[in-house]
């Protein structure tokens, strides 16, 4: 049999402490090597490998991490703030990389890892693991199979709770998150991206900071991330995209609904969902039940309904093979721009041509 791949985390807080689990289900790799600045932080990790896992080395700085010689490829699950320049460091080598959403928290931040990305041969893979979700799978299936006709309209609704508690709060200031829209949305931009097959050219938002966080202080700051949203974006194919965000929502019968809307008929999927997505066509009014079972080959469900694993074990499958990341440094980049994009939206109270940005 071949050897394991080895695997190095990079930042070992709740998603690092995911993909801990995720790799220890999954055959065919180990994790030989941790880095995380944070004491706690590598306590968690030891916590999750478990007491019967071989040992592994144990770094405070990432850069020591990547010199050991004890990885073959590495996840970055750091604090949002700190992944360009993580990024940058692992970019210098010829280490694989999957890197946790969003890549970046700015569109300039996104634009210098495509550059240094796009100069190596290694892959890099950006963590927007929504795509894998069942329900979301079974939808995108139905769209890219021509069933709905022309596209015309896109809906995303997520009604949740609000942001979990991270090491030090660096994730209640937006200036280290990159703002709710994108920290959180960026999955959501990215299935519109995919789904619409077209670049998002103009954003129109509303929001706000209303319920959540409002008498949190830290150091002398107030919290500052917005806590709902409305946001329209108008693609190059004339398709229409719409998400409705809200995180003080908790009492929802379902967490996330997509809606996709073509000349012919209609896909809805909901996560959690009932194990179904339902097409409607137009013709006869009709709306089928399509099963979308979760993947049998999911040996660790976790936070995200078993997507994380799977993407996991397509990364460590693609590094093995040398083929291409499934969700690339340009994905990434495109998620994050329809963020930056709706809250220049609401900064500024008016619509955003993604021009603006200096992209085409």
């Amino acid at each position: 049999m071949a050897e394991p791949l080895r695997l190095g985390v990079i930042g070992t807080g709740m998603m690092g402490c995911e993909h801990i689990r995720n790799v220890n289900a999954l055959d065919g790799a180990v994790i030989t090597a941790i880095s995380d600045p944070h004491p706690g932080s590598i306590g968690w990790a030891r916590d999750n490998l478990g007491i019967d896992h071989p040992p592994v080395a144990e770094f405070a700085d990432h850069r020591e991490l990547l010199r050991s010689g004890a990885i073959d490829a590495v996840i970055v699950a750091s604090p949002n703030y700190t992944h360009v320049d993580v990024l940058a460091d692992v970019l210098a080598t010829d280490v694989p990389v999957l890197v946790e959403k969003p890549m970046c928290t700015t569109v300039d931040d996104c634009r210098r890892v495509v550059d240094l990305a796009d100069a190596r041969s290694a892959i890099t893979w950006v963590g927007l693991e929504y795509r894998y979700m069942a329900p979301v799978a079974g939808l995108l299936d139905t769209v890219h199979s021509g069933a709905l006709g022309d596209l015309k309209m896109v809906s995303i609704r997520e009604h949740r709770f609000p942001f979990l508690v991270k090491v030090d709060n660096w994730n209640r200031f937006s200036i280290n998150t990159g703002g709710t829209l994108v920290e959180k949305c960026c999955h959501f931009f990215d299935l519109m991206n995919l789904i619409v097959g077209a670049r998002p050219q103009r954003v129109m938002a509303s929001g706000g900071q209303d319920v959540n966080h409002l008498d949190e202080v830290y150091d002398g700051r107030r919290s500052d991330i917005l806590d709902n949203a409305f946001v329209i974006v108008d693609y190059a194919n004339g398709v229409r995209a719409s998400l409705d965000l809200c995180m003080f929502a908790e009492a929802s019968r379902q967490e996330q609904e997509i809606r996709v809307v073509g000349a012919r008929g209609k896909v809805e999927a909901d996560v959690p969902g009932d194990g179904s997505v339902y097409v409607g066509r137009r013709s006869d009014r009709s709306v089928t039940a399509i099963p979308v079972p979760l993947d049998p080959s999911v040996a660790h469900v976790g936070f995200h309904f078993g997507a994380s694993f799977i993407e996991v074990a397509r990364f460590c499958e693609a590094v093995r093979r040398g083929s291409s990341p499934d969700v690339d440094v340009r994905d990434g980049l495109w998620s994050v721009v329809v963020g930056a994009a709706a809250h220049r939206s609401i900064d500024e109270r008016r619509p955003v041509e993604i021009a603006e940005f200096g992209l085409d």
